[in-house]
């Protein structure tokens, strides 16, 4: 007998417009007792509640890397408005959201951008968004892999006392092999399904908002005693004081990474207790909870090390991809390791919870045929997509190792890179809730709000925040100053592989045409040849 299960046949979802959520339906789908498959693709329902989707959310969002890698890039951008464009790139992102809560409600699929694209623009759409979600996903989880090779050899040489020890991270063959082995770690945890991650995530992430407490505590008490420590000031809360819409749609774009993150609670929704209900809450919870540290972290790190671009300061580009490299020991002194492990920790449960989204996203792509069918296998012992998770690993760490080799800043690169294929597949997934509910968007005063007002400005946002950052980003002068042919490389990569995921489509197109010879938005769907 195979070691490997087919799942069945895919089912769908109400058609568009359609009102209300078949609540019936998603008890069915997702509140099965005891871990016990799920109808459809074969995921196992009920494995996880509202908590423990909210643990995993935040460790996806990873707020102790987050502040180690962005904060550094946005200070040279925007200056002391770091907790200013915290909140305003929270504003999208929660708006969004609502649209998100919506189209889960309607449709809980754990195909999240993909399937619900899909269903309200067509299967092409569907492919884009979907592409871009895999694709931003694949290039975080080689992002986080980078910094937590850094901080696993910088809390080696603070543990042993032997400061060489963290120069073998530069090295480009250690640094690689690292890279590896991390990655294929966090692949055979996310194989073994939603109970093992679960329990990882919960030491990993007390351990990191502890520490992150401890350190912003420990900043804030040293605030002012350092020369050019800059005085507190409301005005660092003022959007409208940045000085140019360009750095503005840095600055966001930045922002917008660092939330980005919570919609891993919907693709879990076919695997969570009440997953049409409790993934959206605990996506909004997770983005609450997020802004709360990022406001609390900003704050903290621009009273003690001020935002200038020489010494400490947040901006200086020799430690703005890594900051907290840089702020560990003058913050907390001998206790600075604790800070150390706090972001590889942070890493390591980001790196693990960050191959569910793109797993069943690929899951999804598989059963509904926009893939080829063995993306969509099942393992029968732990109900996880274990190709479709290896196959995310492997893309996640060959990408890494090409940037390592490419770019002089991998790390600060791709970040830019990632906020602009963010904004384009959250932008898209919005537009596509306003779209799908056109025709009950106007039945109630909530329904006008959350399936049209608040997903429209939203993804208008992200929209504009995209094309802006597609523009600047084709200097070479934009990102770390890498470029191919006189073109950036953060270009490159961001509006480069969404370029190359139209190309695919092509391809995928002829090779599959029962998924994308389906009728477009608003006719009929019968469900694809598979």
């Amino acid at each position: 007998m195979s070691s490997i299960q087919r799942t069945a046949a895919p089912g769908f979802g109400p058609a568009p417009g359609t009102g209300n959520a078949n609540r019936s339906g998603n008890a069915t789908r997702s509140g099965v007792a005891g871990g016990s498959p799920a109808p459809g693709k074969g995921l196992r329902g009920g494995q996880i509640g509202l908590a423990a989707a909210v643990v995993i959310g935040v460790s996806t969002i990873a707020p102790a890397y987050v502040l180690t890698s962005s904060v550094g890039p946005t200070a040279e951008a925007i200056g002391n408005h770091l907790p200013a464009i915290f909140i305003v790139g929270f504003i999208p992102m929660f708006l969004v959201a609502l649209g998100y809560r919506e189209l889960n409600a309607a449709m809980p699929d754990n195909g999240t951008t993909f399937t619900w694209t899909w269903k309200a623009f067509g299967p092409r759409a569907g492919w884009m968004g979907g592409w871009a979600m895999l694709a931003a996903n694949i290039i975080v989880l080689s992002n986080l892999a980078g910094v937590a090779v850094d901080f696993l050899y910088l809390c080696l040489a603070q543990a042993t006392g032997r400061p060489a020890l963290a120069e073998l991270a530069a090295d480009p063959l250690v640094n690689i092999a690292t890279c590896l082995a991390l990655v294929a770690a966090a692949v055979w945890v996310s194989c073994r399904g939603l109970h093992t991650t679960r329990g990882v995530q919960r030491v990993l992430v007390i351990l990191q908002i502890l520490v992150l407490a401890w350190f912003f505590a420990a900043a804030l008490g040293q605030a002012g005693r350092r020369p050019g420590s800059p005085a507190f000031s409301w005005e660092w809360f003022n959007p409208l004081n940045i000085g140019s819409f360009s750095a503005f749609a840095v600055g966001l774009s930045l922002s917008i990474f660092a939330f980005w993150g919570w919609d891993v609670c919907l693709t879990m929704n076919e695997e969570t207790r009440d997953g049409g209900r409790a993934s959206g809450i605990a996506a909004g919870a997770t983005a609450v909870v997020v802004l709360a540290l990022y406001l609390a972290g900003s704050v903290a790190a621009t009273l003690f090390a001020g935002t200038g671009d020489t010494g400490l300061g947040l901006a200086n580009p020799e430690h703005s991809g890594n900051l907290f490299a840089a702020l560990a020991h003058p913050v907390m002194g001998p206790f600075a390791i604790l800070l150390s492990l706090s972001v590889l920790a942070s890493c390591a449960a980001s790196l693990q919870s960050t191959m569910i989204s793109p797993a069943r996203s690929l899951l999804a792509m598989g059963h509904h045929g926009a893939l080829p069918q063995r993306f969509s296998r099942i393992h029968p012992r732990f109900g996880t997509p274990v190709f479709a998770t290896v196959f995310a690993g492997a893309a996640s760490a060959g990408f890494y190792a090409l940037m390592r080799v490419l770019s002089t800043n991998v790390l600060n690169d791709t970040i830019l890179a990632l906020g602009m294929m963010i904004c384009f597949y959250y932008g898209m997934t919005a537009l596509a809730c306003v779209w799908y509910f056109r025709r009950s968007s106007f039945t109630s005063a909530r329904h006008f709000l959350l399936r049209f007002a608040a997903p429209l400005a939203g993804g208008i946002a992200l929209v504009a925040v995209f094309l802006q950052t597609a523009v600047d980003s084709w200097d070479p002068a934009y990102g770390s100053g890498s470029h191919a042919f006189g073109v950036g490389l953060v270009f490159l990569v961001g509006v480069g592989i969404i370029a190359v995921g139209a190309l695919f489509l092509v391809g995928a197109g002829r090779r599959r045409p029962g998924f994308y010879g389906m009728p477009k938005a608003g006719k009929p769907v019968t469900g694809p040849g598979l």
